[in-house]
């Protein structure tokens, strides 16, 4: 657990603050010092800043693999259920290992989330068709592969609408990685290493050659592979109410074949598009927004999604509450606090 004092939302904190937050999120492992050269400050301020936000924010540093390089198949699931069980059964879902984005929509009726499977057979793939069809007062699971990543791992406006200038955002953001191959194959040492970094991404290399029985030197090097491959990303987790109550949605579009590539690189393009990919059924995109309020939501699917062509049929459903964030693991919440 992070803290026990009472977390306060990125908004209130200075612009350093913010500008070290926006910092890891483009490279959450970036070195202090060069966080520290790229806004003008030392490296022994940057981690005073990382500390208090650790502490005032319960920020986490993630390093999550990406399940499409390494084999898996993400499926975004939808249970609507009756209003009493949302939250218990949200509930559950968040403290599953498997489980990432776990949100109550429309009013609290619904739950959305993603989850993972290999093969038929795994846990996730029983999670799927037996245990959530079988749940008392769950009325309905509908479950969506998803096929390919427009944009974003991360749903955190931090990436998008931080106060970094565009050139402290090049100067930060890494290299391009791989959006295509083979997925990579992941040994026994490489699934210790992913569970040291799911808990803190900026495990020190030391820790993690104690984990993975490497070197350091093969630890870096196992880390910059997996990187350029496209495996390993970094994302950031903050403690609940930190992050401003913006309006969430989820948006689902119905898109003609021919013209899902060309939707997909739109949305992509969008401020308000947190995430977006492309997947199995009817409605074969998935978006998640993130807007400033009603009205802004309202602007944005009346303009650059109505003018986004080979649209059929669009659907949004408002995020309620985010019950778990991008980390496997749930958020630990202060003492005192549901």
């Amino acid at each position: 657990m992070e803290s026990d004092v009472p977390q306060m939302p990125l908004a209130s904190f200075d612009l350093l603050d913010q500008q070290v937050a926006q910092a890891l999120q483009l490279d959450g492992r970036a070195p202090f010092r060069r966080i520290g050269e790229v806004l003008g400050v030392s490296d022994q301020t940057v981690a005073r800043r990382y500390a208090r936000l650790r502490t005032s924010a319960g920020l986490r540093v993630l390093g999550l693999s990406d399940p499409l390089r390494i084999g898996l198949t993400p499926w975004f699931v939808r249970v609507r259920c009756t209003p009493d069980a949302a939250g218990s059964i949200g509930e559950a879902l968040a403290r599953r290992t498997d489980t990432r984005w776990v949100s109550l929509l429309s009013g609290g009726t619904e739950i959305c989330c993603l989850t993972y499977a290999s093969r038929p057979g795994t846990d996730a793939d029983a999670l799927l068709l037996q245990k959530l069809p079988a749940t008392p007062r769950v009325v309905q699971v509908t479950a969506h592969a998803l096929l390919h990543v427009f944009f974003g791992h991360d749903l955190s406006p931090v990436s998008r609408t931080g106060p970094l200038a565009p050139e402290q955002v090049r100067a930060l953001r890494p290299p391009p990685v791989a959006a295509d191959g083979d997925p990579v194959l992941l040994g026994e040492e490489d699934r210790r290493l992913f569970a040291a970094l799911t808990r803190d991404g900026r495990t020190p290399a030391a820790e993690l050659a104690a984990v993975t029985g490497w070197s350091q030197t093969t630890v870096r090097r196992r880390m910059a592979e997996l990187r350029a491959a496209g495996a390993l990303y970094y994302d950031l987790d903050f403690g609940p109410g930190v992050l401003a109550p913006d309006m969430r949605a989820v948006l689902l579009l119905e898109v003609e074949p021919a013209g899902l590539a060309a939707a997909g690189r739109e949305l992509a393009a969008h401020e308000e598009v947190a995430f977006a990919a492309a997947t199995t059924g009817t409605a074969n995109v998935y978006a998640s927004l993130l807007c400033r309020d009603a009205t802004a939501l309202y602007r944005y699917l009346t303009g650059p999604v109505a003018a986004i062509r080979g649209v059929r049929r669009m659907e949004t459903a408002p995020i309620h509450r985010t019950l778990k964030g991008p980390s496997p693991f749930p958020t630990p919440r202060p003492a005192g606090r549901a």
